[in-house]
């Protein structure tokens, strides 16, 4: 299932986020992932978490990125959680509709049993109509 933590850039998604992941691994049974647009925020996370820097990776477009996503969920079958940092970058959804992105990923979290805290630079009344009922944090 996908968790949304919005609001515009320089609002502290970001803060809020490590902070979730961070605590999240104390009790987690499985690994946890995150994917960010660099690695600054590297020695912020605790060291059980996997930190993907997506950039290293050639993806120019959504289909990409969900695309990456399945490779990440393929390769670890104990993969429990997914943290997506500036998501809309990541993504290759700069002004773009983030909607059929987020219904992938909502699907594939359902499918494999994965929860996805994503955080996105949209006020939460600018995201989709059938996601604002998955806003956790809106800044």
């Amino acid at each position: 299932m996908v968790q949304l933590i919005a609001g515009k850039k320089g609002k502290g998604k970001t803060k809020i986020l490590l902070d979730k992941v961070n605590s999240a691994i104390k009790e987690a049974n499985g690994s946890i992932v995150y994917l960010d647009k660099n690695t600054k925020h590297m020695y912020e996370l605790n060291n059980k978490v996997r930190l993907i820097d997506v950039s290293q990776y050639a993806i120019g477009n959504s289909e990409q990125f969900v695309g990456f996503i399945c490779g990440i969920i393929s390769q670890d079958h104990d993969l429990e959680q997914i943290y997506l940092d500036s998501f809309l970058t990541t993504a290759k959804l700069e002004d773009k509709d983030p909607t059929d992105t987020l219904k992938e990923l909502d699907s594939l979290g359902k499918k494999f049993g994965i929860s996805l805290f994503i955080s996105i630079s949209l006020d939460k009344d600018e995201l989709p109509e059938e996601f604002q009922e998955n806003v956790i944090v809106a800044l």
